[in-house]
Order: structure tokens, then sequence, then C-alpha cells
């Protein structure tokens, strides 16, 4: 989205290095700037990402889409932190 590289230019982030991510509770998330799925089990998802890696736990995840770099994880997320 235009939007998260606007915010990360803003805050001096290089291009292709931020994980962008919108949680909507109780529901799911979306991940953007994903590389790869490292691990994946119903309370937790490890991506690979340009900065590094981003750990999703929760309760019931699954993923549903994943496609240039975009990934949706449905299910209840209680924590998203760099791994």
């Amino acid at each position: 989205m235009r939007l998260f590289s606007e915010i990360a230019r803003a805050l001096g982030a290089e291009a292709g290095t931020c994980a962008y991510y919108t949680v909507v509770e109780g529901r799911g998330g979306y991940f953007q700037n994903v590389k790869r799925i490292l691990a994946f089990s119903e309370t937790e998802v490890v991506f690979r990402t340009g900065g590094g890696a981003l750990r999703v736990s929760g309760r019931g995840l699954s993923i549903g889409k994943y496609t240039g770099g975009d990934v949706s994880v449905s299910g209840e997320i209680e924590r998203v932190e760099r791994a």
C-alpha cells in the first residue's frame, strides 16, 4: 500500500526493509513485504520479511492468501513481534 510506504519514508526507513501489517481484533490480519513463511501452526506463524523475521502468535490461525509478498492470516491474533 502506498500509505505504508509514505509513512516508512517519512520515518527514514529504507525501502523494502519494513514489514507492514494490519490486525483486525478477533478476525486476523494482513501482512505485506513477506519474503517467506518460516513456520506455521494454529498458534504461531513466523514470516521472513525484508527487515528480519516477524512472529504472529494467537489461536486458530490459518493462512488465507499468499501472493506477491502479501499474506492474510485468519484467526485470533494476540501478538505480533520481531523474532
